[in-house]
């Protein structure tokens, strides 16, 4: 054998090896940061510092915080064949911390690089833990503020008014004097009585006066006179 073309061909196979390798940890970068970007943004969404998302073994614990589950459960993760089962449960109640429900779940476990950032720069609204939404604190009892204090030393009380006598009430006007009483006048006398007139007789009418004759016409003139 050559051992020029055994040298070749390692070299080759070794650089091919280079590449893949270099290649699978270029995505492995790029999905990395992926995650820590979504963590970042859930964690915030849950009300919980986004710094915590990169601190090894902490992220889990404020992960199972954000579930609704105890801290000792991290112990359970790493027990072969439990720590699969105590991962979808896990995953399942974050799932229901932001509203969604077994489809969502399975996308979480099987996607992650896309159903986490879905979840991260969604709509979604952290609920509570475990989809249950958390009641308000009651604000704590403040008694009401004191009145304040009265001063010592008190005003003095305006000076009383001086005291004038009620003015005399107006004389009352005399009564009105009654009119005197006067008999009534006397009812007035009868007239007199007319005396009695005879009529005069009536005259005798008088004749009536005969008319006078007519006069008798002259004869006529002879003629030649």
């Amino acid at each position: 054998m050559d051992p020029t073309t055994t040298y070749y061909s390692d070299g080759g196979a070794l650089a091919a090896y280079m590449a893949v390798m270099t290649t699978y940890m270029f995505v492995w970068l790029i999905f990395a940061v992926i995650m820590i970007v979504a963590y970042w943004r859930v964690f915030t969404k849950a009300g919980e510092a986004g710094w915590q998302s990169i601190v090894p073994i902490w992220n889990t614990i404020v992960l199972l915080k954000i579930a609704g589950r105890d801290w000792w459960w991290i112990l359970l993760m790493l027990i072969p064949l439990v720590n699969i089962v105590i991962l979808f449960i896990v995953y399942n109640d974050i799932s229901k911390s932001f509203g969604h429900g077994l489809g969502f779940t399975l996308g979480l476990i099987f996607l992650p690089f896309i159903f986490w950032l879905i979840l991260a720069f969604s709509s979604a609204r952290y609920i509570g833990p475990g989809g249950v939404a958390t009641a308000a604190p009651t604000p704590a009892y403040a008694p009401p503020p004191a009145p304040a204090a009265v001063p010592a030393t008190a005003p003095p009380p305006p000076p009383a008014p001086a005291y004038a006598p009620p003015a005399a009430p107006a004389a009352v006007p005399p009564a009105p004097e009654a009119p005197a009483f006067e008999a009534p006048p006397a009812a007035p006398e009868a007239p007199p009585a007319a005396p009695a007139i005879e009529p005069p007789a009536p005259a005798a009418p008088e004749a009536p006066a005969e008319p006078p004759a007519p006069a008798a016409p002259e004869p006529p003139a002879a003629p030649g006179e």
